[in-house]
């Protein structure tokens, strides 16, 4: 998973990233901006899953941060930090789909459990899902795979094309698959994209056919079949139980 931490203090931003890679392993980067144009720029580039947006911010506000993710069909989960207690500010971010509303001064553990109760609602516990093992880690070829997988996911990626890029045959690839993330490169890739299209599915504002697209399917009945086997309900079911 990807993190962005959009503050225009310094001392706050990087103290909360240093905090979270010291006491959390859920995520494989985590980005930083000081300013509401590089805060932009950082979620169409690298579409991280979670923001923690601060309210003020030089050159555009967070709420106008926010109105553009929207206009650009991204749809993160937004989580508010300001020091602004003022029902107005919490009206325009929930608006724009703000699903928590932190105000300064915050305990970094307080930030990190917010954070983390997100991505276990995206992608579940961490023991629960699909990891790249210690081993793992240290087989570039794995990691530079999972890597290319949580940026281009929506695209079409097959393990063929995978092992071409990276060099190798895709009988090799497989196989490090196989013994280092402990399941198929397909099985893999398809739960990056149903753990996104949860997160679609609970905007609520895109019909189911066009999360399929959004996160890479090309075939609906394809995408409703997967997402039941891994979800153990169909698109729409899930839809319906989370509002």
């Amino acid at each position: 998973m990807k993190l962005l931490v959009a503050d225009d203090e310094d001392t706050i931003r990087k103290g909360v990233v240093k905090y979270i890679k010291l006491h959390s392993n859920r995520f494989d980067k985590i980005y930083e901006a000081e300013n509401g144009q590089e805060t932009i720029d950082v979620i169409l580039t690298y579409q991280p899953e979670i923001v923690l947006l601060d309210v003020q911010m030089p050159l555009i506000t967070g709420i106008e941060v926010m109105r553009e993710i929207t206009k650009a069909g991204l749809n993160p989960v937004i989580i508010i930090l300001s020091g602004y207690d003022d029902f107005k500010y919490a009206q325009q971010a929930i608006k724009y789909g703000a699903k928590e509303y932190l105000l300064k001064p915050i305990r970094a553990n307080d930030i990190l459990e917010c954070v983390e109760k997100w991505a276990n609602k995206l992608f579940g516990d961490v023991d629960k899902d699909v990891n790249v093992d210690e081993e793992a880690s240290t087989n570039h070829f794995i990691r530079e795979t999972c890597d290319y997988i949580s940026e281009h996911y929506m695209e079409d990626i097959s393990l063929s094309y995978m092992a071409d890029y990276l060099g190798i045959s895709s009988g090799y690839l497989s196989t490090l698959f196989a013994q280092n993330v402990k399941c198929g490169f397909v099985d893999y890739l398809n739960q990056v994209r149903i753990g996104r299209a949860c997160s679609y599915l609970e905007q609520n504002y895109l019909k189911t056919y066009e999360v399929a697209y959004k996160v890479g399917f090309r075939d609906e009945k394809y995408f409703s079949k997967v997402f039941k086997k891994m979800m153990g309900m169909s698109p729409r079911e899930y839809r319906v139980s989370r509002h």
